[in-house]
């Protein structure tokens, strides 16, 4: 079994911290991880994306074919969007639905949302507003990765969820006990969607 997964966003959104827990939790689980450099780190405001690889067996290189992916794993819809010649056919798109415009000629919004809808397999959340409705904003991006914990049927979910404390242990329990809510608000979110799994 394997689930390759395209991680798209900004600078400054937390991309790279959902990298890190997924894989922490593939590690606990004993699976091979391969991971892509990731670009744009050095500017907050900047694209950012990352390849991220895990397998059962052994995987040969850590870039991702394009219409191969499993998922794309976005933080910013026009992001999602940008990427979307890797994913293959029955691949998910899970993003945020939030736009961060950082250039002057962003799309329009409607436009960019429509285009995305009409994928045949996309969860698009307001991880954004989700995050201000319940008090922690600088969670958005572990909502997003409750979202999409469901679809990443490599990993197990209480193994993900368990990764998420343990990688914001450090910063102490309060920190720990928030991002734990905010990956269940993810999770149930799109429970009660009833979408299939991968």
């Amino acid at each position: 079994m394997k689930t390759d997964i395209i991680l798209s966003g900004v600078g400054g959104q937390g991309i790279l911290s959902i990298a890190t827990i997924i894989g922490e939790a593939a590690t606990r689980m004993g699976l091979t991880l391969k991971q892509a450099e990731v670009h744009g780190m050095s500017q907050r405001g900047g694209d950012v994306q990352s390849n991220l690889r895990l397998s059962d067996t052994s995987i040969a290189s850590d870039l991702i074919p394009l219409g191969t992916a499993d998922m794309i794993l976005s933080l910013e819809p026009m992001e999602a969007l940008r990427y979307l010649p890797y994913l293959g056919k029955d691949g998910w798109i899970i993003t945020s639905s939030t736009p961060f415009k950082n250039i002057p000629n962003y799309p329009d919004e409607e436009k960019l949302m429509a285009e995305l809808n009409a994928q045949p397999h996309v969860v698009a959340l307001d991880v954004e507003g989700l995050a201000k409705e319940h008090q922690m904003p600088k969670s958005a991006n572990v909502i997003l990765l409750g979202a999409a914990a469901s679809f990443l049927q490599i990993l197990d979910v209480q193994t993900l969820r368990e990764s998420v404390g343990r990688i914001f242990a450090s910063k102490g329990e309060a920190v720990v006990e928030t991002n734990y809510r905010a990956f269940d608000i993810g999770y149930e979110y799109v429970k009660r969607l009833n979408q299939p799994a991968l």
